[in-house]
């Protein structure tokens, strides 16, 4: 009888399989390849060979087998290029989710919540006075049956309308959201990939709103030298192209997606890291990458003041920590009566989220 012995890894210990541990490598592969699942298997078979990967049980066939066979990709034709599902869509935005959001499954309701009390939708524990029309449900007894003993009996308990105690209550609201993402040649420039921490923050944000918030609505676009919108199944592929920054584009699409939404709440979350250095005039685009052009940043704060005007909240998650570029956020903020984040990568999640879950805003008639 013959025993193999090998380096002890610790996820034995935790009973992962092969295959648990191929998946995991080809998920993280994919934030990098834009979604490319061949690419994506060119490098596992390149890592394969360096750091042994694979298994006896398990080699990169059985492992493209089963991808194929538990759904996550598929082909047209045997041996054919290969697709991701929605499944595997599915899964990298929770992924993503659980990666960047690890403090949501403390929180709780499923709902925004209104700084409004009164009638609203969600018991809290402080009483006030009943109203008329309060629900019925929202009575505490015993606060009520205390009050009345102040001024009656044991054998005479009188009850007024007085005497009742209710749970005061919170409004909740829906949202809608447009995710503006810089696809611009900068998020990748200076050996700093900024881009896939921006592109995983779509992803975790998409299924965030998909899963707790179904009320609200997602909105994701993509602006470089133009802006165009994406479907949230896109969202692995999205890529960086040779674009300048028209920020103006993305904004003026933002308010035309958002003024068709019916929600109360109307919000815009811009990730850059960089400043405006294009337009349109025309059909002409006009650029400049030397510097803050005015006419290039005067006329993104004519869309940042409109988008005000229009009750859209512009909230921009600045990747970069340059001084000079802080100024131009300072300004767009200023106009837009926003508000701005100054980031580093690693945080980029976690201010996203906290945001997002304390909207509190809410017109009240």
């Amino acid at each position: 009888m013959e025993f193999r012995y090998s380096e002890w890894q610790a996820r034995h210990e935790h009973g992962q399989s092969t295959f648990d541990k191929l998946l995991d490598v080809f998920k993280q592969l994919l934030m990098y390849t834009q979604g490319d699942p061949r690419e994506a298997l060119n490098w596992m078979t390149q890592l394969d060979k360096k750091y042994g990967l694979t298994s006896e049980e398990m080699g990169m066939g059985d492992f493209i087998e089963r991808l194929k066979r538990e759904g996550y990709l598929k082909d047209d034709e045997p041996g054919e290029v290969l697709h991701l599902t929605g499944k595997m869509g599915k899964t990298l935005r929770q992924d993503a989710l659980n990666e960047i959001f690890t403090s949501l499954r403390k929180s709780g309701g499923g709902q925004h919540r209104s700084p409004v009390t009164g009638r609203g939708d969600e018991r809290l524990p402080e009483l006030r006075s009943y109203q008329f029309g309060d629900p019925v449900t929202h009575i505490d007894g015993m606060a009520s049956l205390t009050n009345a003993l102040t001024h009656s009996s044991l054998d005479d308990i009188r009850l007024t309308e007085d005497d009742f105690r209710v749970y005061e209550s919170e409004h909740l609201t829906s949202c809608a959201t447009v995710l503006m993402i810089d696809v611009s040649h900068s998020m990748i420039l200076y050996g700093e990939d900024r881009f896939t921490p921006a592109k995983k923050v779509a992803m975790a944000l998409s299924e965030l709103i998909l899963t707790r918030y179904p009320k609200d609505t997602l909105d994701i676009l993509l602006f470089g030298d133009d802006a165009w919108k994406v479907e949230v199944k896109d969202l692995p592929t999205m890529a960086v192209g040779p674009y300048h920054t028209n920020t103006k584009a993305g904004l003026g699409l933002a308010r035309q997606i958002l003024r068709r939404r019916k929600n109360v709440n109307k919000q815009v979350f811009m990730i850059t890291d960089g400043k405006p250095s294009a337009i349109y005039e025309g059909a002409k685009l006009y650029k400049n990458s030397f510097g803050l052009d005015r006419k290039i940043v005067n006329k993104t704060l004519d869309e940042a003041v409109m988008c005000r005007r229009e009750g859209i909240e512009v909230t921009t998650f600045m990747v970069t920590s340059d001084p000079y570029l802080q100024g131009f956020v300072q300004e767009l903020t200023e106009a837009n009566q926003g508000r701005a984040y100054y980031s580093n990568l690693s945080d980029l999640g976690e201010y996203i989220f906290v945001d997002y879950i304390r909207n509190r805003r809410k017109n009240v008639r």
